[in-house]
């Protein structure tokens, strides 16, 4: 799934295999897209769609920036920007709770998984739409979408796996499908 360049730093390296060895959930279809160039030295970036056999739960991206010489403004050399969004019934929409729940959903995720993290920032936007004109007699359409970033603690006692685990879990929490048991998180084979 993930392609290695030739050209990066070790530890870098090592974290890229630690992204190309992860065993995703079922339904969970990846594939690397563009990352970022002027940000950090080194990124790379998927996109991930949850699918239930033809339709799509919800989706996302995820980017991982590494600045060897550090980023102050991250505090630390490494930062995760992660996107998941999914469709949400009319109702819920509504919710003045729905934004807290959701940004909720981010923090337990990373902390269920025994992530160490810093700085954690983001936004969580639950919108309504209505089509008119040509488009009308479209169904309404509601979604929430959570955008935030964190810099991780990325080292032999705290691999990236524990991060990708807890955005897998967003992922899953805001198209309202639960978090899998261990042991029925992957099936092999099953992650692109």
């Amino acid at each position: 799934m993930v392609a290695i360049p030739n050209i990066t730093p070790l530890e870098f390296s090592r974290v890229l295999s630690e992204l190309q060895a992860m065993q995703w959930r079922p339904g969970l279809v990846m594939e690397e897209i563009g990352s970022p160039q002027r940000i950090a030295p080194h990124s790379i970036a998927i996109s991930a769609d949850l699918m239930e056999g033809d339709d799509e739960l919800a989706s996302g991206r995820l980017i991982l920036l590494h600045d060897p010489a550090g980023n102050e403004a991250w505090g630390g050399t490494y930062r995760i920007v992660s996107y998941a969004r999914a469709d949400v019934d009319l109702d819920m929409v509504a919710d003045p709770m729905l934004p807290d729940v959701a940004w909720s959903w981010m923090r337990d995720a990373l902390e269920a998984h025994g992530a160490s993290f810093g700085h954690l920032a983001g936004t969580v936007t639950a919108s309504y739409g209505k089509a008119y004109g040509d488009m009308e007699g479209t169904e309404d359409n509601a979604e929430v979408q959570v955008r935030s970033s964190w810099t991780p603690a990325l080292d032999n006692r705290d691999p990236l796996v524990r991060h990708l685990r807890a955005w897998e879990d967003l992922l899953g929490l805001v198209a309202g499908s639960p978090v899998l048991p261990d042991g029925m998180l992957h099936f092999p084979g099953r992650s692109s």
